[in-house]
């Protein structure tokens, strides 16, 4: 991969990624980060590459104007946990103590992010490690291993060898997105697919899915606005 920089007020910083799979040349701006990627095909030459994604240089603007403005974990600075808004306090004593309307973090200000994160982490571990144990229960199967990441392109994952991973952030959204996301998982352990048999499985240990589902296709970017330093 190599960055290009179109000047301008602001710069666009332009990630070019050769791709032998692909067809045509694309350009994406993503939902969750603002990432401007040129996906180039074998036998395409960077400058024509470059050149058509200066062709769309106002569509790209008009693009990255339109992403959610980034919020910066500081007191007074409103975020979700389980899908309902927190305002962060300073707290006091050692731990981070999560009410109705707020979230009382300890410490120094200038680390309020970073423990706020940590406290976030723990909380999301033990939700969906219990989510887990619940439809794991249901299905007869169970994870060889659960971890947790900060993922930009999904929400969870199920490897051959039946290892779970989350991404922390499905703590901040609603309590029936994440155990969604958590049953869609444990589903992969008993089919590593997405057929019918799949979704048959997801119904079956879950319940309807379509409404935590279309959330995380139209809301869960929003998740990623939180930076926490």
């Amino acid at each position: 991969m190599t960055q290009h920089i179109f000047p301008g007020n602001p710069p666009v910083t332009v990630v070019l990624r050769r791709s032998t799979r692909a067809r045509r040349i694309s350009l994406r701006v993503s939902r969750m980060d603002g990432k401007v990627t040129l996906t180039v095909p074998k036998g395409v030459s960077e400058r024509q590459a470059l050149g058509f994604a200066r062709e769309k240089e106002d569509w790209l603007r008009v693009q990255l104007a339109r992403q959610p403005q980034q919020v910066v974990i500081a007191p007074d600075v409103a975020l979700p946990v389980g899908g309902r808004m927190r305002r962060v306090v300073a707290g006091k004593g050692r731990s981070v103590v999560l009410g109705a309307d707020e979230i009382a973090v300890p410490g120094d200000a200038e680390r309020m992010g970073a423990r706020l994160q940590g406290f976030l982490k723990e909380l999301a571990r033990n939700r969906l490690a219990e989510a887990v144990d619940h439809y794991g229960t249901q299905l007869g199967r169970k994870p060889t291993r659960m971890t947790l990441r900060d993922t930009r392109s999904r929400w969870g994952s199920c490897s051959s060898a039946g290892a779970l991973m989350f991404s922390w952030r499905l703590v901040m959204a609603p309590d029936d997105v994440l155990d969604y996301v958590a049953a869609h998982e444990v589903a992969h352990l008993k089919e590593m697919n997405h057929s019918k048999d799949f979704w048959d499985q997801v119904t079956r240990i879950h319940g309807a899915y379509e409404g935590p589902r279309r959330w995380l296709r139209d809301q869960g970017h929003d998740l990623h606005r939180y930076r926490f330093g």
